[in-house]
């Protein structure tokens, strides 16, 4: 725990905001996360620690200049209401959040963190199906819609083996340079690939554990691929970190590498790449990765970071 206090850098409570960190300050925190991993299973902990462990400050050392840890860290809401618009399939359907009988956007004012220590997971994409439905960032109250090529709907040439979707108030901002794979974010919210066993609902808020994350390149672009099961799923109590996810679910990373590297080629397209060695890394740095864009999405929402990419920040 010395070592992870060592990166905490205290901060008067309205100082600027620090420069984001490079691959080797969140290497350090991933470090950091292991070592005090070890020196606390000695000690007897809290069933549900043990599901979940979390270190807040670890997150804080990421951008030390916030003034929260976790930010809009609020209990796990049971449900948010949907208000479809339009005939499904069609260029006109929509799906629109409510909070209540309050309208409300899916990308900014569901949370991003609940008080458990899990992420709240929007499914756009549920588990066994191939229409590639996405949050419309660049619509007001940002529903989800479906795809569109060329004024056509748009389908994965094959369905998709998990729930997939986003994690809200994240983005991967095209004007940050990732120090060591070398490409700019691809202006969307952060990637969620869910593999519980349950197919969940389009348009459904799942609190998840993020256990892993994928550095995709496609076309050019960085495309997080964070790997994550719902927190009610059977075996979320044993999947705590990505080596949990290769001992509960043999196979199941290198099937999703494999689908997400090949799913544009039957269009004569070439494979995305993926960047770190083609590794699914780390809990401690698929945190650091979420937390590192959220930051980027603050910014962006805040209006320190020009909005010129015509995205709806209602």
């Amino acid at each position: 725990e010395h070592e992870l206090a060592s990166l905490v850098v205290a901060r008067p409570p309205h100082a600027s905001l620090p420069p984001f960190p490079t691959h080797a300050a969140m290497s350090a925190i991933a470090s950091a996360f292991k070592t005090m991993a070890i020196v606390r299973a000695a000690a007897p902990k809290p069933a549900a620690a043990r599901q979940f462990a979390r270190a807040p400050s670890a997150l804080v050392a990421i951008a030390p200049n916030r003034h929260r840890a976790f930010r809009a860290s609020v209990a796990a809401k049971a449900a948010y209401g949907k208000d479809e618009k339009g005939d499904y399939p069609s260029l006109d359907y929509r799906i629109f959040f409510k909070d209540g009988e309050k309208a409300i956007s899916p990308w900014h004012d569901v949370p991003l963190y609940n008080a458990d220590g899990t992420c709240n997971f929007i499914c756009e994409i549920p588990k066994e199906t191939k229409a590639k439905m996405e949050v419309a960032t660049d619509e007001p109250l940002t529903p989800i819609k479906q795809d569109t090529k060329k004024g056509k709907l748009r389908d994965y040439p094959y369905n998709i083996n998990w729930n997939y979707g986003m994690l809200p108030r994240t983005w991967e901002d095209p004007g940050h340079e990732h120090p060591e794979m070398k490409v700019m974010g691809d202006n969307d919210p952060v990637d969620v690939v869910e593999i519980g066993s349950a197919q969940r609902e389009m348009g459904s808020v799942v609190p998840v554990k993020p256990v892993g994350v994928y550095a995709m390149i496609d076309d050019g672009e960085l495309d997080w691929k964070v790997i994550a099961i719902a927190a009610d799923d059977p075996k979320a109590k044993d999947v705590n970190d990505v080596a949990d996810v290769e001992k509960h679910f043999p196979g199941e990373l290198e099937k999703i590498r494999v689908w997400f590297r090949d799913y544009k080629t039957p269009d004569g397209k070439p494979q995305n790449a993926f960047g770190l060695d083609d590794e699914c890394m780390d809990k401690a740095y698929t945190m650091a990765v979420i937390e590192e864009t959220s930051g980027f999405y603050d910014k962006l929402k805040s209006g320190a970071r020009e909005n010129d990419k015509g995205l709806s920040l209602e």
